[in-house]
């Protein structure tokens, strides 16, 4: 039986052919030539048409045909997949001991900032696999079908014995119904921090307050004090943020805004921006606000507090006590105040001043909801290759700071980024 091949066969290349004519010495003949494409003149109503031959489907041997490229192991070039999987371990655990609950995303967020949102969703599903297999944390599912882990006595023991303290949280977290706020807001915090700024819940920020108040004083309730108006009545309130960002030219605060706000947290939020640049009870002054909004509902509600400000306060002369808000993109509002100047002279001038940001955008839902297999429908936008977390940056601030992983030291990323480098 003939047998077919789709490429030839070594052999037949010693093999003499027997239409083929013996080689002259004085063209240069080699065996490279014979691969060669040759050009054969075939007779149609009298004219000459050149009809190439098909020739060897195998490449040429010459100096144009690119090496091969070899994957980049990121870190794993560098640090070994023990001690790489030690160290998301204990980060992780250290995340779950810390919010008391987490959810997968939080780990990719804690872990694997400076990868895609799909690697780092993969890395961090393998290693909550990995740690509820070796019954460090327990899954739960809550009221609203949110998978999420509780820090079990044995991840306790797990920390004890690297040198942590921690406590079990699963009792807590088999409790909860919808702790949705609370995530979201802690999810906040480790996309800060993955920037390199120092981030705080409010739980925390409470616990920094009042960590020198004595026993016989009173407990510090709030950040910001102001006061809100309902008709002809004004009333003075503490407010408080669900988490808070420290930058270097000031605090960011952040508002997780899951339903639609009533009247009185309307009022709140119209005085805690216009108490832009205002000094915080902290020390630190004011200078973002970031709403960030469940659905576009919520979202074009909040908005529309600004407006109503803006449209209140812009026709008027800017001066000492009032803020201009003027839109500069959708939901990115820029606030600003006539700040006193001294002169030579010893009088004093009033300038525009900008004095902070207003930053009003969707809570990033859809990315729990991913599913890294084919069957996935959701959106992979808004990671941090985007400028969306933790909120979307004006352009006058500069652009964001790119992640680096934390999970090597300083020597081992700038190892990794060469070898990156020279391998793309």
């Amino acid at each position: 039986m003939k047998k077919h091949t789709r490429e030839p066969n070594a052999l037949q290349l010693h093999t003499p052919m027997v239409h083929q004519e013996a080689p002259d010495a004085a063209v240069g003949y080699t065996p490279a030539n014979a691969t060669e494409e040759r050009i054969e003149a075939h007779s149609v109503h009298g004219h000459d048409v050149a009809v190439p031959q098909n020739t060897s489907s195998l490449g040429s041997d010459g100096e144009d045909t690119p090496a091969p490229r070899t994957p980049s192991r990121g870190l794993a070039a560098n640090i070994s997949t023990t001690r790489l999987k030690q160290r998301i371990w204990l980060r992780a655990l250290l995340t779950a001991n810390r919010f008391r609950v987490i959810r997968t995303i939080d780990v990719a967020v804690c872990c694997f900032p400076e990868r895609p949102y799909k690697a780092a969703l993969t890395a961090a599903q393998r290693a909550m696999r990995g740690m509820v297999k070796a019954e460090l944390l327990r899954r739960y599912r809550t009221d609203r079908f949110q998978t999420v882990y509780g820090l079990t006595q044995r991840g306790v023991d797990w920390l004890d014995e690297v040198g942590h303290d921690a406590s079990s949280s699963v009792r807590r977290v088999s409790d909860m119904t919808n702790p949705e706020h609370r995530l979201w807001a802690q999810f906040w915090v480790l996309a800060c921090e993955a920037r390199e700024l120092k981030s705080m819940t409010e739980q925390e920020l409470l616990q920094e307050l009042n960590k020198n108040v004595k026993p016989d004083q009173p407990v510090i309730q709030g950040l910001l004090a102001v006061t809100t108006t309902h008709g002809k009545r004004a009333s003075a309130i503490q407010l408080r943020p669900d988490a808070v960002a420290l930058e270097q030219d000031g605090t960011t605060w952040l508002e997780v805004d899951r339903s639609k706000r009533g009247s009185d947290r309307e009022a709140s939020l119209a005085a805690l921006v216009s108490s832009m640049g205002r000094v915080l009870r902290d020390g630190s002054t004011l200078r973002r606000v970031v709403v960030f909004c469940k659905t576009e509902r919520i979202q074009k509600r909040a908005i529309a507090v600004l407006r109503d400000l803006a449209e209140a306060n812009n026709a008027e002369m800017l001066i000492s006590g009032r803020r201009h808000f003027r839109e500069i993109e959708p939901g990115t509002y820029e606030v600003w105040n006539a700040l006193e100047s001294k002169l030579q002279d010893g009088r004093t001038r009033l300038v525009d001043t900008l004095v902070g940001h207003v930053i009003i955008q969707l809570l990033p839902i859809w990315l729990p909801k991913v599913r890294i297999d084919a069957s996935n429908t959701h959106s992979l936008a808004g990671w941090f290759g985007e400028n969306y977390l933790p909120y979307r940056r004006p352009k006058s601030l500069g652009p964001w700071r790119v992640p680096v992983s934390p999970l090597a030291a300083p020597q081992e990323i700038t190892e990794w980024d060469v070898d990156h480098s020279a391998g793309a």
